[in-house]
C-alpha cells in the first residue's frame, strides 16, 4: 500500500501513470480492508478531476472513463466506504466531487465573475484573463475531428493553456472570498442544494447499497436499504422488458407493476419512512440517483393495490443530476417581465421514412395553452425551417422551449444523442457548446430524452441533463418510448396546471407534471409505462 500511494503522488510520472497506480491502490486497500481505503479513494478522484482536464476533448474525456473502466464505480464505491466508516458528511463530499465530471469539466468555465469587478483593478485583471483563456479553453474543448488536427501540437498547446489557467486560478483563490473558487464543495455548501425540499441521494454499490437524506437545516442521514447491486441490476433489466411489453385490457402491466412494486418496498418505501419528520406531506423531494438507481423510475414507486402506498400520493418528485447542478440552477434564476418561448418542432427529419402527425396539432396546443402577448412572445419553428442551425438559434434566442420531435438516444456515443431536424441531428454535443445560462424551461416531447450510458452510468450523459447543465433551470424528459395520444392529453393538462392563471414561472413545473400525471392516472385505458414516463429535472 505504501509503494502504491508513493507511485500514486510522484507528480514527475505523469498524470495518466499516477491515476493507474491511484486506482490498483484502491482496488487493494478494498480487497484488503486497508485503512488507506478513504485516502485512495479521494487520491483517485483529484487525479481523475485532473487528468480529465487536460484531456482536449468532450468525447474523448468520455472514452477515458470506459477505458478506465474502474472509474464508473468509483464515487459510489467511495461514498459507501466513507458511510462504513460513519461520515456522512465527507461522503456527500466525495460523491459530488466524483460525478459528473465530464459535465463539470465542460461548464467549469461558466463560472459567475461579476464580482470579482467589485475587488480592485488586480481583480478586474485576473477576471478579464481567466475569461479569455476560458474562451480558448472553449474552443479547444470541442476539437473533435482528430483528423483535422495535429494531435501531439494540439495536446502540447492545451497543455499550455492548462498551465496558464491554472496559475490565474490559484492568484484568484488568494482574493478574499474567493478561496474556494472552482474547487470541490464542502457539505456546509452543498446543504443549500435542499433549500426548497430534502435530497434523497440513492447510492448503488457493490458493496452496499444506501439512501442518504439530506434536508436544508438539520444533519444528514444515511440509510442502508434492504437491497444490493445484483437485484438491482436484475430490476433494472426486469423494467427494460416490462416496458416494452403489450399492455393489457385496462391499461394492466403485471410485469411493470411487479418492479414498481419491489422499488417501493426495497427503496422508496424505506426513504418515505424516514422523510416523515423532515418533510410534510404534498411537498417537494429531489430525487439524485447514481449508478443503477439512474435507469429506475423512484417517482413512480408505490404498492399498486387498493388503498396501497405510493409515493407520487405522498410527494411531488423531482430528480438533479447532481447538487451543485441544482444549486446553480437556483443562483440564476431571475424571471424577467416578458417570457421568450419558441416552439420547435420536426415531423419529418432527414433520412426518415415516416412522419410524426402529431407534431404540428401539438405545437398549436402549446400555443393556445399559453398566456398571450405582453405576457408570453411565442415563436414557432417547423417543417423545413425547423434544421439545425435555425433550431440552435431559436434556443440561444428563446429562455423557454418546447421541442416537439424525434429523439434518438445513442447508448454507444451518448453526446451523438439527438433531436432530429430537417437536415442534421442536433446532438447533445452542439447543445453543451450553447450557453443556456439565462434559461427557464425544457419541455422535451419526444422519446428518450432523460436515459443514460450503461458505461458511465454517473456521467448522466443525455439530453435532459444536457440542457441543465448547459443553463436551463428545470426540464421535462421522457424516460423511454412515449406515444402521441399520451404527449397531447399531457402536454394539455401540464400547461393547463403550469400558466393557467396567466403567470408563468418555471419553479412551477413540476409541481405541474404532477398534477398532470394524476389526472393521466384516472385514464385506466391509458398504459402505466405512458403514466409514468415523464420527470421533472432541475428547480
Amino acid at each position: 500500500m505504501h509503494h502504491l500511494k508513493t507511485a500514486a503522488n510522484v507528480v514527475s510520472a505523469g498524470l495518466r501513470s499516477r491515476l493507474r497506480a491511484s486506482l490498483r491502490w484502491v482496488h487493494h486497500a478494498s480487497e484488503h480492508l486497508h485503512g488507506t481505503q478513504l485516502e485512495a479513494y479521494a487520491t483517485s478522484m483529484q487525479l481523475l478531476h485532473a487528468y480529465m482536464s487536460v484531456t482536449a476533448s468532450v468525447s474523448s474525456r468520455h472514452n477515458t472513463m470506459k477505458e478506465f473502466r474502474s472509474t464508473s464505480t468509483l464515487a459510489v464505491d467511495a461514498v459507501s466506504c466513507a458511510l462504513r466508516s460513519g461520515d456522512v458528511h465527507l461522503a456527500v463530499e466525495l460523491l459530488e466531487q466524483g460525478r459528473t465530471i465530464i459535465w463539470t469539466q465542460t461548464t467549469r468555465l461558466r463560472t459567475p465573475l461579476d464580482t470579482l469587478q467589485t475587488r480592485g483593478d488586480r481583480a478586474m485583471t485576473l477576471m478579464k484573463r481567466f475569461r479569455d483563456l476560458s474562451s480558448l479553453f472553449d474552443i479547444a474543448n470541442y476539437l473533435d475531428d482528430i483528423s483535422k488536427v495535429d494531435v501531439e501540437a494540439e495536446a502540447t498547446r492545451y497543455r499550455r493553456l492548462v498551465g496558464d489557467w491554472d496559475e490565474t486560478v490559484e492568484e484568484i483563490r488568494k482574493i478574499e472570498g474567493f478561496s474556494r473558487f472552482l474547487l470541490p464543495p464542502l457539505f456546509s455548501d452543498l446543504q443549500d442544494a435542499a433549500r426548497d425540499g430534502p435530497i434523497i441521494v440513492l447510492i448503488a454499490s457493490r458493496s452496499s447499497c444506501d439512501a442518504i437524506i439530506i434536508p436544508h437545516q438539520q444533519p444528514p442521514t444515511s440509510i442502508q436499504l434492504p437491497t444490493d447491486f445484483w437485484k438491482l441490476a436484475n430490476l433494472v433489466v426486469a423494467l427494460q422488458k416490462a416496458v416494452n411489453k403489450e399492455a393489457g385490457p385496462k391499461g394492466n402491466q403485471r410485469a411493470l407493476i411487479k418492479v414498481l412494486r419491489e422499488l417501493w418496498y426495497d427503496v422508496v418505501g424505506p426513504v418515505v419512512e424516514s422523510l416523515g419528520g423532515i418533510a410534510r406531506q404534498g411537498s417537494r423531494i429531489w430525487w439524485c440517483p447514481t449508478s443503477l438507481f439512474n435507469f429506475l423510475p423512484s417517482h413512480a414507486a408505490g404498492e399498486y393495490k387498493e388503498k396501497g402506498h405510493s409515493l407520487s400520493q405522498q410527494y411531488t418528485s423531482s430528480y438533479t443530476p447532481s447538487l451543485t447542478a441544482l444549486i446553480e440552477a437556483r443562483r440564476s434564476h431571475e424571471r424577467s417581465p416578458s417570457v421568450l418561448f419558441v416552439a420547435i418542432g420536426q415531423s419529418c427529419p432527414a433520412g426518415a421514412s415516416f412522419t410524426l402527425d402529431a407534431v404540428e396539432p401539438e405545437l398549436e396546443l402549446v400555443r393556445s395553452l399559453l398566456p398571450p402577448p405582453p405576457t408570453v412572445s411565442f415563436s414557432k419553428i417547423t417543417s423545413v425551417d425547423a434544421t439545425k442551425s435555425r433550431a440552435l438559434c431559436a434556443l440561444r434566442d428563446n429562455t423557454w422551449l418546447h421541442l416537439a420531435c424525434h429523439g434518438t438516444q445513442k447508448l454507444d456515443k451518448p453526446f451523438e444523442s439527438a433531436f432530429l431536424m430537417r437536415d442534421q441531428p442536433l446532438s447533445l454535443l452542439d447543445i453543451t457548446q450553447t450557453d443556456l445560462s439565462r434559461h427557464q424551461f425544457a419541455f422535451l416531447s419526444a422519446c428518450e430524452t432523460a436515459v443514460g450510458d450503461f458505461s458511465t452510468p454517473d456521467e448522466v450523459i443525455h439530453l435532459a441533463a444536457g440542457l441543465q447543465f448547459a443553463g436551463v433551470k428545470s426540464v421535462v424528459g421522457t424516460l423511454w418510448k412515449v406515444n402521441d395520444s399520451t404527449v397531447e392529453r399531457l402536454v394539455k393538462a401540464f400547461y393547463e396546471n403550469l400558466c393557467g392563471d396567466g403567470k408563468m414561472n418555471c419553479k412551477r413545473a413540476a409541481r405541474a407534471l404532477h398534477r398532470a400525471v394524476q389526472s393521466l392516472a384516472c385514464d385506466t385505458d391509458m398504459p402505466l409505462d405512458q403514466r409514468i414516463v415523464f420527470v421533472h429535472i432541475g428547480i
